[in-house]
């Protein structure tokens, strides 16, 4: 293992120790705020500590295995034996190596965060407002896989049962951690229902997935806000239209505009309106610091730009393709009903393996 990833590892358990210690004083314990502060960030690194420890023992093994092994005073039987167990402990070392790298990768600090998710037709008018509630239904039905709960924050619906736009959440441990490689152009090709002559047509749709942010994260001047009321419309029955309960929220500095009407409080709706500005801004905020870095290297997976086309959805074929690595999947009604894991998981680990590179050189 490189020298300075040993060195880290072993800083970790020592901090890890400390930390264990600190966890068990009864005066650190009178003190929750400090106790829970300690024991999520004892609980962030644990899993580190179990592998290197474990890597450690293999090493062990490995060396014990082959003094009994250079040793002719010993039985044959028995040296074989030890030689069964260095080969498997050397394959043990490897692997763990690995799995340890991947665990040292610095950690996206929104991972464990809810997420906001926004879902626009793009080109191809009805059939795309179609493919968006697809798209809705599929990371609905997702996240009920994973018993998270969604809640849509907004919502502009077409007659027949499509949506211009609709943005929502998904409240879950890890959801941004799961989702985040979604934003970007979704393809469909399909035939409509309503093509008479069987042609094949091609839409797309934009996904953009923000994680939630609390007030804590991002600071809002409320001056820098102009906040309008207006009547609801749409579905929603006669109470939407008789009060102003809709909430517009401008930030004038930036431009963004934020709307929500699907509550049937106004000060819920503001409350709403606020959670999806807040990542709005923090999104800006992350890509402005991004471009400031200016990585070397981009991510296979890609930047998360909504103009960038990551995947076509081709129903005649039956077939789902991911463009930014390459992965072809021939269930497109498992994949549309949310079995998305495949796709998620191998996004995830070709993003790894990119930042392992990097570490590596």
């Amino acid at each position: 293992m490189v020298k300075k990833l040993f060195d880290k590892l072993s800083f970790i358990e020592t901090q890890y120790e400390e930390l264990s210690r600190k966890i068990s004083d009864p005066d650190v314990i009178a003190d929750q705020e400090v106790w829970q502060k300690l024991c999520r960030e004892h609980s962030a690194i644990s899993p580190v500590v179990e592998k290197y420890r474990e890597y450690k023992k293999n090493v062990e093994t490995m060396e014990e295995s082959r003094q009994i092994m250079d040793d002719s005073s010993q039985d044959k039987d028995f040296r074989d034996m030890a030689e069964e167990e260095f080969y498997a402990a050397r394959d043990n070392i490897e692997t763990l190596e690995e799995e340890l790298k991947v665990l040292l990768l610095p950690k996206d600090p929104n991972d464990d965060k809810n997420v906001i998710v926004e879902i626009r037709g793009g080109a191809g008018g009805d059939e795309a407002a179609l493919f968006a509630n697809s798209l809705f239904r599929m990371y609905s039905m997702y996240a009920d896989s994973r018993r998270w709960k969604t809640e849509i924050l907004s919502a502009s619906e077409i007659g027949i049962g499509g949506f211009k736009e609709v943005c929502f959440e998904i409240n879950g441990h890890g959801a941004y951690s799961r989702l985040k490689f979604e934003s970007g152009v979704h393809r469909v090709q399909r035939v409509p229902e309503t093509e008479s002559q069987g042609r094949i047509h091609t839409s797309t749709v934009t996904v953009a997935v923000l994680p939630e942010v609390e007030e804590v994260d991002i600071d809002i001047n409320t001056e820098d806000l102009k906040i309008d009321t207006y009547r609801a419309g749409g579905a929603g029955g006669q109470h939407v239209n008789k009060t102003e309960s809709a909430i517009r929220i401008t930030h004038i500095p930036s431009g963004i505009v934020v709307a929500c009407q699907d509550e049937r409080s106004q000060g819920k709706n503001k409350n709403a309106a606020m959670k999806m500005l807040r990542s709005k801004l923090y999104e800006v905020a992350e890509r402005e610091r991004s471009e400031s870095i200016a990585a070397d290297r981009k991510s296979q997976v890609g930047t998360g730009d909504r103009s960038e086309r990551i995947r076509t959805y081709n129903f005649p074929q039956g077939r789902v393709t991911d463009h930014r690595i390459g992965l072809t999947l021939y269930k497109i009604e498992a994949i549309m009903n949310g079995d998305i894991d495949e796709i998620i998981d191998a996004l995830t680990t070709t993003d790894q393996a990119e930042k392992l590179k990097t570490i590596e050189e």
